[in-house]
């Protein structure tokens, strides 16, 4: 592709993400002044409104994708889900095109994927106002020091957590975790020593913490391996049309009662919860093995 195409249509692409976005954002800030009403039929009905607005936003941007850098997205495996269900949402992570991936795949078909976000976010201009009216939760994690310095906040972010989450137990919802912490790369690969071919090490703590926190309202994991044949792209060589084809695996299981306990006190259960996510994760790299094959015969 020469230079001078894959440069127009990024700045198409760009210019019209940029248009949908502002178009969507007015309506959520209106609709998030009525959600500060004390109202919890208001509330509620804000709630589902803004969600609405939401996948409205991901549909446009689905339109200006096939109109101006196609992509094929070869997806594997689960394939039926349900926008009654409450789901935790997992995946590797290579580049911030994956949320796009997995917004693109899961808009309509499950609830508006959520993030957890540090809690100091709320405080940023718009966006703050936006994400605390699309209820992402907000979360609030002391770190050891401070815990050192005041043992009364042990166990204190757990229950904010759990407070800002009980929303979430008379409306479906879907929260995205990316376990790993970080986006692959070669040398974080290296650096990590990790066990795994084509994954970094997962991080137990923040799966268990985010289980811990929703308690019961959470029925299912949704776990998504993700892998780009031809290079694993920036958001600007995606828009730009310089990806043509992505594969994804999709696999869906119940959340058991062994999975939720307290990770921070209880050993055996930490123990527990670190072996199983190394055995999902073991499964997961040889799926993205697969993928890898599947992309090589796709090429022949």
């Amino acid at each position: 592709m020469r230079l001078s195409v894959a440069l127009l249509r990024g700045l198409l692409a760009f210019t019209c993400y940029v248009i949908n976005t502002l178009f969507w954002m007015l309506p959520i800030l209106c609709v998030s002044a009525l959600k500060l009403l004390p109202l919890n039929s208001i509330t509620n009905g804000c709630s589902y409104l803004l969600d609405h607005c939401a996948s409205n936003w991901i549909s446009v941007n689905a339109l200006i994708e096939r109109v101006f850098h196609p992509v094929t997205v070869n997806v594997s495996g689960a394939q039926h889900f349900s926008t009654k269900e409450w789901y935790m949402v997992t995946a590797n992570h290579q580049s911030w095109v994956d949320i796009l991936i997995l917004q693109s795949i899961f808009n309509r078909k499950i609830p508006f994927l959520k993030f957890f976000l540090k809690k100091e976010l709320l405080y940023v201009p718009v966006l703050g106002l936006a994400w605390w009216a699309l209820d992402f939760p907000f979360m609030h994690r002391y770190s050891t020091s401070q815990l050192r310095k005041n043992p009364k906040l042990k166990g204190k972010d757990i229950e904010v957590t759990r407070a800002a989450c009980a929303k979430f137990k008379n409306k479906p919802v879907s929260v995205m975790n990316f376990v790993e912490g970080t986006r692959f790369s070669p040398q974080k690969h290296q650096k990590q020593n990790s066990p795994f071919k084509h994954l970094l090490r997962p991080k137990a703590g923040g799966m268990a913490f985010t289980l811990s926190a929703m308690n019961d309202c959470i029925n299912k994991l949704i776990d998504v391996t993700i892998h780009y044949p031809e290079t694993t792209p920036s958001f600007w060589q995606y828009i730009s049309g310089q990806v043509n084809q992505v594969y994804v695996h999709i696999s869906v299981n119940d959340i058991d009662e062994n999975m939720k306990g307290d990770y921070a006190n209880d050993r055996k259960f930490k123990q527990g919860f670190q072996q199983s996510l190394t055995e999902r994760w073991n499964s997961k790299d040889l799926i993205f093995e697969q993928l890898i094959e599947k992309s090589k015969e796709g090429r022949k």
